[in-house]
């Protein structure tokens, strides 16, 4: 079988990361909630969206050692490659960031995936498109089997391939309701439980 994954919020979990790097560029107050959405809303909110669209930069650029990967995502890597399924990487990501310093994302990711489950992920099966239309195009030609994404904007986009099931990952439940009416689109809200749709053995937990 061939699996796509995408990057951000599929394999990488920033949970708490903005909380924390937005404390220590001294954009927020220490006791604001430390999701995501808590830092982006305080900062619109009080005028200043482009120090968030900023801060997005200097996370996936200076920052990614903030990052972890989701939990079983080992897990699910190994056993995939012990089954010998192919793996592959394909992310919707500019180069450089909106706003701020010039970060290479791209290198910034491909660090992150060497470094966390190098392993399990030749370099040439990763791919950053820098549109959504491209990372569709990406995933068609790759003629994968499955693709996981964390949005389902991305598995119901036009010229998303027919014959590549959408799979959601979605941890939050945040899709719970919407999903259940979308067209071929399944969902799961764990790394456990995509080894156990997908994979013949998961590997065990050690």
């Amino acid at each position: 079988m061939r699996i796509g994954v995408d990057f951000d919020n599929t394999l990488a979990c920033y949970d708490g990361v903005f909380h924390r790097a937005a404390l220590e560029r001294g954009l927020i107050p220490q006791d604001l909630p430390a999701g995501k959405n808590d830092v982006r809303d305080y900062l619109n909110g009080s005028g200043r969206g482009e120090e968030f669209t900023e801060l997005q930069g200097y996370v996936y650029g200076a920052r990614m050692d903030l990052a972890a990967l989701y939990p079983g995502v080992l897990d699910f890597l190994e056993a995939a490659r012990e089954q010998e399924h192919a793996l592959f990487v394909v992310s919707h990501k500019t180069r450089r960031p909106l706003r701020g310093a010039p970060y290479d994302l791209h290198a910034a990711a491909r660090a992150f995936l060497e470094g966390q489950c190098g392993r399990y992920l030749a370099p040439d099966s990763v791919f950053f498109e820098e549109t959504k239309e491209l990372k569709i195009a990406r995933i068609a030609a790759l003629d994968l089997d499955v693709f996981i994404d964390d949005l389902p904007e991305i598995l119901t986009m036009p010229g998303f391939p027919t014959r590549t099931a959408p799979i959601l990952f979605d941890p939050d439940g945040r899709f719970a309701e919407g999903v259940a009416t979308a067209p071929r689109v399944t969902r799961h809200g764990s790394w456990s439980a995509l080894a156990a749709a997908l994979l013949t053995h998961p590997a065990p937990r050690q």
